[in-house]
C-alpha cells in the first residue's frame, strides 16, 4: 500500500509541538472566558450595571466567537494558517492587558466582545494547521486535546481569579482580567518558530516552499508525489463551502454540534440552579464532583477518540447523553445521590465527546475551504450555546427542572438520529480522503494514465 510523508508519518517531536502549542491556543480560550466568572461580580461592586447589561457582559465573548470564527475562517484559507496563528495570540496579549485602563461597563464589553473575536478566530486556526500536520494514526488524540486544554485553562482563570479577589484590592477584577495575558504571551514566543501547512501552500502553487517544510519537519525523503492529494488549485470561496458535494457535512457538522452544545451549557451555566430545583443541596462537593468529572472526560475523550471509530462514538455519546438527561427526567422524586450520579456522568461524556468538535470539523472538509468550513461550524455551535444559556431560567420557571432535562434528552436524541443518518466514518483515512477529495480505496492507474501535466507527477 502506497503510503504519504504526511499522512504516514511516525509521530516525531515535531508533532507533538505543533499539537502543543496549536492546543495551547485553547487553554488560552477558556482561561480568557473563565477570567470573566470572578472578574464579573468584583467589577459590578464599584460599577453598579443593570442586570442586562451584566448579562451582555457575561455574553460578549460568545458573540465575539461567534463573528471571529467566521471572519477569521475565511481569511485563514486565504492568507494561511502561520500568519493568522500568530496574530490572534498577538491580540490575545494586547486585548488582555488593555482590560487594565476600562473605566466603564461600556469600554468592558468592547473590548470582551472583541477577545472573543480573537478566541474565535483560534478556535478555527489552530485546529487547522494542527490537523494538516497530525499523522493520520494519532490525528483525532492530537485535535483531541484542544477541548481538554480549554476545560484546564477555564479551571486555571477561576482559580486564579478567585486567589487574586482576595488579595487585590478594589481593582482585583483588572488584574484578573489582564492575567490571560501571561499564557498568551507565553504562546506567543513559542509560536513564532511554527512553519506553514505544506497542504496550504500546495494548494496555493507554491510547492518548492511545501516540499522544503516537509523534508525540513517531517520526512527528509519526501518528494512532491507526497502533496498530489493537494494539487488541485485553491478556490477557498463560500461558494465552494455550500458546493453540493460538501452541503451536507457542513449541516451535518453545525447539527450534531449544536446538539452536543445545547444540553451542555444549558447544564454547566446552571447547574446549582437545576440542583437547586431539583430539591438538591447545590454545596460545594455536588458541583465539585460533577466538575471533576467534566476534567476527567477531557482526558477520556484523549485517550479513547482513536480507538473508537468516529462514528460510533458520537452515536454512544449523544445515547449516553439521552438516556443519562431521559434517567433524571422521569423520575420526579429520585434520591441525591442518584442524580449527581447520572450528572456526573453525563459531564463526564459531554466533555469525552467534546473532542469531536475539532476532529470532525477539521477532518470533512479539504483544504481550500477547512479553516472557513471549520468558522462557520463554530458560530453555529455559539447559537446553541446561547439558546442554551438564555433560555434554560425561562424554561425552569415554566417546565421546571424535570421538564427541562427532559428537553435536553430529546435534543441529545435528535443529535442521535442525525448521527444515525449522516455521521462518516473517517478513521484510519488520509486528510484528503476524510475530506472526499480521493478515494479511500484508488485502483492502481493504468499504464500511461499518469497525467505528467502536474507539478507532482514525477519531481523529486
Amino acid at each position: 500500500m502506497a503510503t504519504n510523508a504526511l499522512d504516514d508519518a511516525k509521530l516525531s517531536r515535531f508533532h507533538l509541538k505543533t499539537a502543543l502549542y496549536g492546543n495551547g491556543g485553547h487553554l488560552c480560550d477558556g482561561y480568557i472566558l473563565g477570567a470573566i466568572v470572578p472578574a464579573l461580580p468584583l467589577f459590578a461592586e464599584s460599577h453598579p450595571i443593570s442586570p442586562l447589561m451584566s448579562g451582555l457582559i457575561g455574553a460578549s465573548a460568545l458573540i465575539g466567537v461567534f463573528l471571529g470564527s467566521l471572519m477569521f475562517g475565511w481569511f485563514t484559507d486565504k492568507i494561511g494558517r502561520r500568519r493568522m496563528f500568530v496574530i490572534d495570540l498577538a491580540l490575545f496579549v494586547v486585548l488582555s492587558l488593555a482590560q487594565i485602563a476600562i473605566t466603564d461597563a461600556v469600554m468592558l464589553l468592547a473590548l470582551r466582545v472583541l477577545l472573543g473575536i480573537a478566541v474565535g478566530a483560534d478556535y478555527t486556526i489552530a485546529t487547522t494547521l494542527v490537523a494538516e500536520f497530525a499523522p493520520r494514526k494519532q490525528r483525532a488524540t492530537l485535535l483531541a486535546m484542544g477541548p481538554a486544554m480549554w476545560t484546564v485553562g477555564y479551571v486555571l482563570a477561576i482559580v486564579v481569579g478567585t486567589a487574586i479577589a482576595g488579595v487585590g484590592g478594589d481593582n482585583a477584577w483588572r488584574w484578573i482580567l489582564a492575567t490571560s495575558a501571561v499564557p498568551a504571551l507565553v504562546l506567543l514566543v513559542l509560536r513564532r518558530k511554527t512553519p506553514e501547512s505544506p497542504r496550504w501552500l500546495a494548494q496555493n502553487g507554491r510547492t518548492d516552499e511545501a516540499l522544503a517544510i516537509l523534508r525540513k519537519h517531517v520526512s527528509p525523503t519526501a518528494t512532491l508525489a507526497d502533496l498530489a492529494e493537494e494539487e488541485e488549485p485553491a478556490q477557498g470561496s463560500l461558494g465552494e463551502v455550500f458546493a453540493k458535494q460538501h452541503r451536507r457535512r457542513l449541516v451535518f457538522c453545525c447539527l450534531f454540534w449544536f446538539c452536543q452544545v445545547v444540553p451542555y451549557f444549558a447544564v454547566f451555566t446552571f447547574l446549582p440552579t437545576i440542583l437547586d430545583s431539583l430539591h438538591i443541596e447545590s454545596g460545594f462537593w455536588q458541583t465539585t464532583s460533577v466538575n471533576l468529572f467534566l476534567l476527567i472526560g477531557g482526558v477520556v475523550g484523549m485517550v479513547t477518540i482513536s480507538k473508537i471509530g468516529r462514528r460510533p462514538y458520537t452515536l454512544i455519546s449523544f445515547a449516553l447523553l439521552a438516556a443519562s438527561t431521559l434517567a433524571i427526567g422521569l423520575w420526579q422524586d429520585a434520591p441525591a445521590g442518584y442524580v449527581i450520579a447520572l450528572f456526573a456522568l453525563f459531564a463526564l461524556v459531554s466533555s469525552a465527546m467534546s473532542a469531536l468538535d475539532t476532529v470532525y470539523p477539521s477532518e470533512l472538509f479539504p483544504t481550500s475551504i477547512r479553516a472557513t468550513a471549520t468558522g462557520i461550524c463554530v458560530s453555529f455551535s455559539r447559537i446553541g450555546a446561547a439558546i442554551g444559556t438564555l433560555l434554560l431560567p425561562v424554561g425552569i420557571d415554566r417546565f421546571g427542572a424535570h421538564g427541562v432535562t427532559l428537553l435536553t434528552a430529546a435534543i441529545a436524541g435528535v443529535g442521535f438520529l442525525i448521527s444515525y443518518v449522516w455521521a462518516p466514518e473517517t478513521a484510519g483515512l488520509t486528510l484528503a480522503q476524510a475530506a472526499g477529495e480521493t478515494d479511500p480505496h484508488p485502483a492502481e492507474p493504468a499504464a500511461g494514465s499518469r497525467n505528467d501535466n502536474s507539478p507532482f507527477a514525477s519531481q523529486p
